[in-house]
């Protein structure tokens, strides 16, 4: 019989905090984290159609003195560590009494190491000496740089993988620590998301593709506003996220505190674009009847959608459809957020994030609110969103993420007792 899977930690770097308080705190209140970029170094941002983001000016890595793994990597590595680091604080782990080879990591990783990476090159250019490249240039730029650097750091020397579906890495990752916690391999896994490419090339690159939000430059708060008529596109964000899943059993028998238990996981491709999804929704909508199989419940078991929601147009109104699809009129009771109108589009690191959104909210039953909606959009409009905190008693929640690519990904979450 396999095994289930329960979260015993969790930790997270975010626009709106660093530390699950803060982050929690901010979010109840419904606060931005989006505002302005002023440059990139000498590079000025006239020449970006965008010049928002959701930054963490207060992150700050530790002092090579005191933590010898941050210095080895690039920002969004150094932020997947700390929100380890959380995370397994805040399980009550003690990770020298356990099993090394049965503790495990998953990252999830939309970008990697392109700052280290932006700047290496264009050194070389700039100096024309191949010689001077950093020595550590190539272990610090690969995406599995961070679960690489996590799993040095706690010692952890069971299954080390990372997953790099843009922005469904995350969910994507939590999927398979579960499954390898399901099918024995490990007892323990880290589930981290992260991603900190908010770097002149990569930004430029989501410019050029248009798909960032270019109407609110003035007012950067009100930009991500997932599901509102008045919605242009995404705002980039940075940070990271991670969680400690545990088998029921390993946790019971230590006497962990239990968030929730991840209860199913589904992943599919919609083979049809890399970008933009399929405008009928329907293999958004069989991702998460794939979800609740996996979990042995039903459509209208379902309290609370922590929904993608990126705020673009086409997407917003796709996943709704999708949504429709699977519950019917289930959706006129269901609550809907999206953490993405607090923080903005953490990349690979979102799906984590939403995670821990959704995993205190089953705790807390109290959801965030969706700030900037106030607008509806009727191609997308839904009963259960609100700029608002909504109290409810939740047994079960529901995580998308859709990624480019083609990428489907989703995650039930059951309220453990």
């Amino acid at each position: 019989m396999a095994a289930r899977v329960v979260i015993t930690g969790m930790g997270i770097v975010s626009p709106i905090g660093i530390g699950i308080t803060q982050f929690w705190e901010s979010a109840l209140r419904g606060q931005s984290g989006i505002s302005s970029i002023k440059s990139f170094g000498d590079l000025p941002m006239e020449g970006y159609r965008s010049r928002i983001a959701g930054l963490i000016p207060s992150f700050q890595p530790p002092d090579p003195e005191e933590d010898k793994f941050s210095s080895r990597v690039d920002r969004y590595a150094q932020m997947a560590l700390m929100a380890t680091k959380e995370a397994i604080h805040d399980s009550g782990l003690c990770l020298e009494y356990e099993r090394a080879e049965r503790l495990g990591v998953m990252a999830g990783v939309g970008m990697g190491g392109m700052m280290m990476g932006e700047r290496e090159l264009t050194n070389l250019y700039d100096s024309q000496k191949p010689h001077r490249v950093h020595p550590n240039f190539i272990p610090t730029i690969t995406l599995n740089s961070a679960s690489g650097i996590v799993a040095l750091a706690v010692g952890a020397k069971g299954p080390n993988l990372t997953v790099s579906t843009a922005c469904s890495s995350s969910i994507h990752a939590i999927g398979q620590a579960m499954q390898c916690i399901r099918q024995g391999q490990a007892d323990m896994m880290v589930a981290v998301g992260a991603d900190a490419t908010i770097t002149p090339l990569v930004f430029a690159g989501f410019c050029s593709l248009r798909a960032l939000s270019t109407k609110y430059q003035d007012q950067p708060s009100q930009a991500s506003r997932p599901f509102d008529r008045g919605r242009d596109g995404f705002v980039m964000g940075e940070g990271a996220g991670a969680l400690i899943l545990e088998s029921l059993q390993h946790a019971t028998r230590r006497k962990a505190r239990i968030y929730a238990e991840v209860a199913g996981y589904a992943a599919t491709s919609e083979a049809y674009h890399m970008v933009i999804p399929k405008q009928d929704g329907l293999d958004i909508a069989r991702t998460m009847s794939l979800a609740l199989q996996d979990a042995k419940i039903e459509a209208k078991q379902i309290d609370y959608i922590n929904a993608h929601a990126t705020s673009t147009v086409v997407g917003d109104e796709v996943e709704v459809k999708g949504l429709r699809t699977v519950f019917g009129k289930r959706m006129e009771k269901i609550l809907v957020n999206a953490t993405k109108s607090l923080i903005g589009h953490t990349l690979g690191a979102s799906g984590a994030i939403a995670t821990i959104a959704s995993t205190l909210s089953l705790n807390h039953s109290i959801i965030h609110p969706t700030i900037n909606y106030t607008d509806p959009d009727p191609n997308c409009a839904l009963p259960g969103i609100s700029v608002k905190s909504q109290k409810k008693s939740l047994k079960t929640a529901l995580v998308n993420a859709f990624g480019f690519g083609s990428n489907n990904a989703v995650l039930v979450l059951k309220k453990y007792s």
